[in-house]
């Protein structure tokens, strides 16, 4: 319920629940608080009880839970029948790109040993250059006209 309060915060309500309520008094606060805490309680149970109840035996295992979009939302996605299960664990991303890797130093090597007579190798040694370099559209080649963008 109170899992983003810090050691520092806590501290620093109790000094003022002192201050405000001194130290006699502090107590019986303590008791009203947490007697009304157990009433709220009380009261929501009943009242998930109570939906329970009305909404019939269809929605006997309903979780209000459930209502919380991220906990639909991973339910729905572990849900055996849609098969996500499957297409997550067929994906191995290490192994796909450990053969991405093989395919390029493959690539790399059989350039370098095909000769150095191709076009690869007088630009660098036999390497790829895999820059992206702008083209540069020639004199007469105009950008296309976008009415809509004017």
């Amino acid at each position: 319920m109170f899992n983003d309060i810090g050691p520092l915060e806590l501290v620093t309500i109790v000094v003022l629940a002192v201050l405000v309520f001194g130290p006699d008094k502090l107590p019986k606060v303590i008791q009203d608080v947490m007697r009304t805490v157990r009433k709220i309680r009380e009261f929501s149970e009943s009242a998930k009880a109570d939906i329970r109840s009305e909404l019939g035996p269809e929605f006997k295992d309903f979780e209000f839970e459930d209502l919380n979009p991220k906990t639909f939302i991973r339910k729905q996605l572990d849900n055996d029948e849609l098969g996500l299960k499957e297409i997550r664990n067929g994906f191995d991303l290490k192994k796909e790109m450990a053969e991405v890797t093989d395919a390029v130093h493959s690539r790399d090597t059989d350039t370098s040993a095909s000769g150095s007579s191709g076009p690869s190798a007088s630009s660098g040694g036999g390497r790829i250059d895999m820059t992206k370099k702008p083209e540069e559209p020639g004199k007469d080649d105009r950008p296309p006209f976008d009415a809509d963008a004017t």
